[in-house]
């Protein structure tokens, strides 16, 4: 019997429930053997009585759950839901506690992986928990796990869709911060991630594409050296190991180049310049994937969009994705 992904509910108090709830819903056949790990009473409030809930107890019970339910499994105490549009510490716990869960039974084998519903970063933090996102928590577990220093179980975010894949050097850091992270080492290690990370999937070597930092990827050191200095040299000892990358290309052009089938990916200096052009194709297409963990972990590339939260009008198109594409990845 095959092992089930584990969706956690993401923050309560926005579109997590009621994404999760429209996937179940919409998407019989691809969620048929997934299971939600949450809070049972915000999930029957995110599923609004259009599909019975099923309470399960162990990962084994989703086996027995019947067709057009939604099996969930309770992470952390029983509490009132928290209100719906309104960040708070208690919607943060709940989060939080989905995601400690899910991840700690992905590290132990029970499930094939996990999908993240969205949670909010200030939640999470009011909540106590010193992590900036799920890419930051659910590294730290797997280094836990695995008994190393976080600084050895090094992950990279990579968004896509079925036009464009783009991986990020650093991610959740001021624009300062993220600037004094394009170190020849960091650039160099998203490389190597990336590369045994698309290399898996795609059965070769990816095309790997690497932006520049500054405009027009410094302009032979006029707008910059980090060219010249940090990116081409670890491009340099990329190729030296193999790996098919190429650049650094200025950052302007490069993404329409790999859209267009040039490459396979970007490899993009910072949070934004990689992800602003793979969510104006369309946050409904998106999956955020994890790089370099030791389980599969994929989510949408959306927030928790508290000014719709409660209202029905959630798409639920990229948390299926990540979904479709999590199964693709667990075989």
């Amino acid at each position: 019997m095959s092992r089930p992904l584990a969706i956690t509910m993401g923050d309560p108090a926005g579109i997590g429930p009621e994404i999760v709830a429209k996937a179940f819903r919409e998407s019989p056949a691809l969620t048929q053997g997934c299971f939600v790990v949450g809070d049972v009473a915000c999930m029957r409030r995110g599923a609004a009585g259009k599909l019975p809930v099923a309470v399960i107890d162990q990962v084994a019970d989703v086996h027995q759950v019947p067709p057009n339910c939604i099996p969930v499994l309770q992470a952390g105490p029983s509490l009132p839901p928290p209100a719906v549009g309104q960040l708070s510490a208690a919607a943060g716990r709940m989060a939080a506690d989905a995601v400690l869960w899910a991840v700690r039974a992905a590290l132990r084998g029970e499930v094939a992986g996990l999908v993240t519903a969205p949670l909010n970063k200030e939640a999470l933090h009011a909540a106590g928990l010193p992590y900036p996102g799920h890419t930051e928590l659910l590294q730290a577990e797997a280094a836990a796990h695995a008994g190393v220093a976080i600084d050895r179980m090094p992950v990279r975010m990579m968004l896509a869709n079925d036009e464009l894949r783009t991986v990020l050097v650093s991610i959740h850091l001021s624009l300062r911060e993220a600037i004094e992270a394009v170190t020849l080492e960091r650039v160099l290690q998203t490389l190597r991630i990336t590369d045994a990370a698309l290399g898996a999937s795609l059965g070769r070597r990816p095309r790997i594409a690497v932006a520049g930092l500054n405009p027009h990827a410094g302009e032979g050191g006029m707008f910059g050296r980090e060219e010249i200095e940090v990116i081409a040299p670890a491009v340099a000892a990329a190729q030296a190991d193999g790996i098919a990358a190429q650049g650094p290309f200025a950052p302007d052009t490069v993404f329409m180049r790999a859209r267009r089938g040039e490459f396979d990916a970007v490899v993009a200096m910072y949070h934004d310049q990689g992800l602003i052009p793979v969510k104006y194709l369309g946050v409904e297409k998106g999956v955020n994937v994890t790089l370099g963990l030791p389980l599969v972990r994929t989510s949408p590339d959306h927030g928790t969009a508290f000014d719709i939260a409660g209202t029905g009008r959630a798409d639920a198109g990229s948390l299926v994705e990540a979904i479709r594409v999590a199964r693709e990845l667990a075989a």
